[in-house]
């Protein structure tokens, strides 16, 4: 049970790496093992300790069946992306009570931090709900945690952008001091990578026509006051997508989207969102 646009083979390699962070070699819980006999049998409920959007319950899923080597079941109560209020019952599990307690804290730790992400996306997709822009995630996520940040944007309502460096090519100011310009940066680019989308960060009018004349797919408007992206817009903006970025808050979202600008990148959603609280508790 993977969520959509989840690889397993991802998803198993974090698992495994996180669960190897609290088991230790030889993989052990050494306090489940000395209080809990290995045939007990229990049943615990995941529960939201405050509201917020869900994202990850396919993960934690996961954990639990590497535990236990899938002898736990997952019964999942809501949809991803679905908004909880404290003290809703995502999910509950059966099984072996060391596997339960082994897996506990490794699954609230992505499961919190992915809905996390998921949460704080959806106030800022909730901004935006109006408007014809869309919020965007970029690079700055957890070492690691790449793949299941950026599905957890998705579940939130946002969009992803590039996953790495391998699948856009995104030309920045040091791109363009190293190449001499936009034009000669872009052109490299273009002459060894002819198929991969090409996005020019841009700071002024004119290095935004510069950067469409040489043939841009998209823009990525840096810090630019709302008075200078309408002008961008005007300008290039049937030519090309428009991104914004640096400085935005979620007071300031619907000013900015109101520029015409296609989407507006906010490193913030996995760079800066607290964790929603979640936790798991044994039935009595």
């Amino acid at each position: 049970m993977i969520g959509a646009g989840l690889d397993l083979a991802q998803v198993e390699r974090i698992v495994y790496t996180a669960l190897a962070e609290d088991l230790g070699d030889p993989p052990r819980d050494v306090t489940s093992e000395a209080t809990i006999p290995a045939d007990q049998i229990d049943t615990a409920e995941i529960v939201a300790r405050a509201p917020g959007v869900v994202a990850g319950l396919p993960v934690a899923a996961q954990v639990f069946a590497v535990t236990s080597g899938g002898t736990v079941t997952f019964d999942q109560r809501v949809e991803e992306g679905s908004r909880v209020e404290r003290g809703d019952v995502l999910a509950v599990v059966t099984g072996p009570t060391r596997s339960l307690l082994t897996a506990e804290r490794t699954a609230l730790n992505l499961l919190c931090r992915m809905s996390g992400v998921a949460t704080h996306t959806r106030r800022w997709a909730d901004r935006l709900a109006d408007t014809k822009a869309t919020v965007l995630d970029t690079r700055k996520t957890t070492p690691g945690l790449r793949v299941l940040e950026k599905y957890a944007v998705r579940a939130g309502g946002g969009t992803n952008k590039r996953m790495g460096l391998y699948d856009v090519a995104m030309i920045k100011d040091n791109h363009k001091l190293a190449a001499g310009s936009i034009t000669a940066a872009y052109r490299l680019v273009r002459e060894r990578f002819p198929d991969v989308p090409v996005q020019v960060e841009v700071t002024t009018l004119a290095e935004a026509r510069e950067a469409v004349e040489a043939g841009a797919d998209f823009l990525l408007c840096d810090n630019m006051r709302p008075e200078l992206l309408r002008e961008v817009v005007e300008a290039v903006g049937d030519r090309v997508e428009l991104e914004a970025t640096g400085n935005l808050t979620l007071e300031t979202a619907a000013e900015y989207a109101a520029t015409g600008v296609d989407y507006l990148s906010v490193g913030g959603l996995t760079h800066s969102s607290p964790i929603l609280d979640i936790a798991l508790d044994l039935r009595p």
